[in-house]
């Protein structure tokens, strides 16, 4: 009540700056973590955290004891698990992007960048081009990106088709979309370890079912045997999807605005494309 009483305005707008900037940091560097695939470690130290407290507020004295053991070395754990994490944020701050502006394309955007693809997708398909593309969505893709030769151009057919063009130095490896930006090219991504998808798809489909067991990416393949286009999501993988139903599952899903259903949406989809896991 004392540091009210004797408050003054000028100490009320320094304070009301402080937080402000405080808050506007701290903005920042969730976006950052989020990234990346550090948010689903955020959860786990989160759900510890709500354990800690309940056995405090239970007096459970026990796994009270546990718990301030793991806190008391939980700092440097998390500076050792977020080291990636630490080293990105300190690189964008020197490069004076950590406080840039969204990449996230807007409905018009989203309808030329779809095109684009579309184009690219049909000439690589009739000419048994392989090629892997690969859609951010929530969760952040530069864990992935940095693996690759970065690009920041913006999506056009014949760039998409000059990239995957055999034996040039950027057709080995996935193409990373970040929103209206090919972010890096000839990106490494992981293999999908599921023992039950069918022998008959090779590494590009496994990267492609890989990325979206770990992220909520869309991803496209091209097959170099069949020319066949496939649409991967959740870890599941509709082969040879038509040009309809691509264009609309790619609206569907890439657009703006969320959609609470569309992991329901897309099972259904799946199971009417007689998708393969």
């Amino acid at each position: 009540m004392n540091y009210f009483a004797d408050l003054t305005w000028k100490e009320s707008i320094k304070d009301v700056i402080d937080i402000l900037i405080v808050t506007y940091i701290m903005y920042k560097l969730i976006l950052l973590v989020r990234g990346t695939r550090a948010v689903q470690l955020l959860k786990g130290i989160l759900f510890l955290v709500v354990i800690w407290a309940l056995s405090t507020w239970l007096n459970l004295y026990t796994l009270k004891w546990l718990m301030n053991q793991m806190f008391t070395f939980g700092v440097v754990a998390v500076f050792i698990i977020f080291q990636p994490e630490l080293r990105r944020g300190l690189e964008q701050l020197g490069r004076g992007k950590l406080f840039g502006r969204s990449t996230a394309a807007s409905d018009e955007e989203l309808t030329v960048l779809i095109g684009e693809i579309i184009k690219s997708v049909n000439y690589l398909s009739r000419r048994k081009i392989g090629a892997l593309v690969v859609f951010e969505r929530e969760t952040g893709l530069n864990d992935y990106t940095e693996s690759g030769i970065q690009m920041q151009s913006l999506v056009s057919s014949e760039l998409m088709i000059n990239i995957f063009i055999p034996n040039t130095p950027l057709h080995d490896g996935a193409v990373i979309i970040q929103g209206k930006q090919i972010s890096a090219a000839a990106c490494y991504l992981p293999l999908s370890e599921n023992p039950f998808i069918s022998k008959e798809l090779g590494t590009r489909h496994r990267a492609a079912i890989g990325i979206t067991e770990v992220a909520d990416a869309i991803c496209l393949v091209v097959s170099e045997e069949t020319g066949q286009v496939s649409l991967a999501m959740n870890g599941q993988v509709v082969r040879d999807i038509k040009e309809e139903s691509l264009i609309a599952k790619l609206y569907e899903e890439l657009r703006p605005t969320s959609n609470l259903n569309k992991k329901n949406n897309w099972t259904s989809f799946w199971k009417r494309k007689g998708g393969t896991k």
